[in-house]
């Protein structure tokens, strides 16, 4: 069960999915909270909401379809630079940093072919100097005329 859970969480962008999740959940509870911490009301709180959300749907992407994450990785970002303006200080700046890093994050992963055990780029990297890695090992590479 460990080992499925790191296979599956390696294969992609978690950590950048989870700080995109936890900054649009804290920009969407900034305009839910109590009116002594909130700092705008009424329909002012609606982009809070919706950019949390959007958010929060983001970084869920990142880890249920990867192959988005380019996507999903820029209109975080652009979800907490917008929310700084629009939503109390993007969540009185906390939301917005971590939704920039975790959009940042996501955007930046690339998937890892593993590579099999005696194949040409597992040779290649062992092979010699002025050696070509092919199926028998290493070689002499061509000498050019």
């Amino acid at each position: 069960m460990l080992l499925t859970w790191r296979r599956w969480r390696r294969g992609r962008p978690f950590w950048g999915g989870l700080a995109a999740v936890l900054a649009g959940a804290e920009i969407c509870a900034i305009p839910l909270a109590p009116l002594k911490i909130m700092l705008q009301q009424g329909i002012a709180g609606i982009p809070s909401v919706l950019m949390g959300l959007v958010m929060i749907v983001m970084g869920l992407s990142a880890w249920f379809a990867p192959h988005y994450r380019g996507l999903a990785g820029v209109l975080t970002v652009l979800c907490a630079a917008a929310a700084l303006v629009m939503s109390n200080l993007g969540g009185f700046l906390i939301g917005t940093i971590i939704g920039i890093l975790g959009g940042s994050m996501i955007f930046a992963w690339q998937p890892v072919d593993p590579a099999e055990p005696g194949t040409a780029a597992t040779n290649a990297t062992t092979a010699a100097p002025g050696s070509v890695a092919g199926p028998g090992g290493n070689t002499p590479a061509p000498s050019e005329p």
